[in-house]
């Protein structure tokens, strides 16, 4: 599946703002099941600084230094991808997590596909006994690692409420869990903690999902959102899997990765530092459109990297 892809981030300001300094992780990877055909990223002011590393996890990450006055900060990114089928069996278990938990912890890599990166705790995923307890019911002795996942997985989806008002991007996973409430972001850190919680390596993913409209309905634009899931490491022969708690479904072809990390705090999308009085409004609009299918602001829009397209 190729997708187009559309990231508009708006920054509104009751007074006019002098400097701003932004981290923003928003070019998709290019992985085993992931091509990016191209990426750009428009910021408006334009910067005064701008340069772009990777991160200790693969993120491509731009930074960028605002110093020219305004009142409104807009960042565009627009990206063209291919994400391929995956290759790993759904009916493969995998080895027991008893044996992947000893695997991990004998890893002596430290690169950002090892296992041994995402086993520990982090502030966004503490250890918390009632988390790990949730998890241990779905690890009994002997049980493989994948099916163990897919537990979890579907008991986080089937107990907990998708409610955008009940928790922030600052809710601590503890408030989330005992109120069996939050976002996409919560779900993934619960799980990963979870995981975490029994010595399993599990990565957060930061993203896209592509949404299909009702039947009969126009897509609406901007209406789509980044969304949030979980790779958990299941040995060296399957590797890394994705398990998407909010959906109850592993990633697939409806996936786009942009980053992963050990929690949000690795990949979030924009972090900016702002000097300013007075109040702010943020505003998003995400579009993730496949191709064959109509733009819903196709007049405006303009072609995203024609040349570097797919024959």
């Amino acid at each position: 599946m190729i997708y187009t892809i559309r990231h508009r981030t708006t920054y509104s300001y009751d007074s006019t703002l002098s400097f701003a300094r932004c981290v923003l992780r928003l070019t998709p990877q290019t992985t085993d099941f992931q091509t990016v055909f191209g990426s750009e990223i428009d910021v408006t002011p334009k910067p005064t600084q701008r340069f772009c590393r990777i991160g200790p996890f693969g993120e491509e990450t731009v930074f960028v230094t605002i110093e020219a006055p305004h009142d409104e900060l807009v960042i565009e990114a627009r990206s063209r991808v291919e994400v391929l089928p995956t290759s790993i069996d759904p009916n493969d278990p995998g080895p027991s997590w008893e044996s992947v938990r000893a695997e991990s912890f004998g890893s002596a890599d430290i690169g950002p596909l090892s296992p041994a990166s995402y086993i520990y705790p982090t502030a966004r995923t503490p250890i918390l006994p009632e988390i790990t307890a949730f998890a241990r019911e779905s690890f009994p002795a002997g049980q493989s690692i994948a099916t163990g996942a897919v537990l979890v997985m579907r008991r986080i989806h089937d107990s907990f409420a998708y409610d955008p008002t009940a928790t922030d991007v600052t809710t601590p996973i503890g408030e989330a869990f005992a109120a069996r409430r939050g976002v996409c972001q919560d779900f993934a850190h619960i799980m990963i903690a979870a995981l975490r919680g029994l010595g399993l390596p599990a990565a957060y993913v930061s993203g896209y999902l592509r949404t299909i409209p009702p039947a009969g309905q126009p897509r609406l634009a901007g209406a789509d959102a980044t969304h949030a899931w979980v790779r958990v490491w299941c040995g060296a022969r399957l590797g890394w899997v994705g398990f998407d708690p909010t959906n109850a479904i592993r990633s697939g072809e409806d996936h786009i990765t942009v980053a992963v990390g050990r929690d949000y705090g690795d990949v979030a999308p924009v972090d900016c530092i702002m000097l300013a009085s007075g109040e702010q409004s943020l505003k998003v609009a995400v579009d993730v459109i496949p191709d064959g299918e109509r733009w819903p602001d196709e007049a405006v829009i303009k072609p995203l990297f024609p040349e570097k397209a797919p024959a």
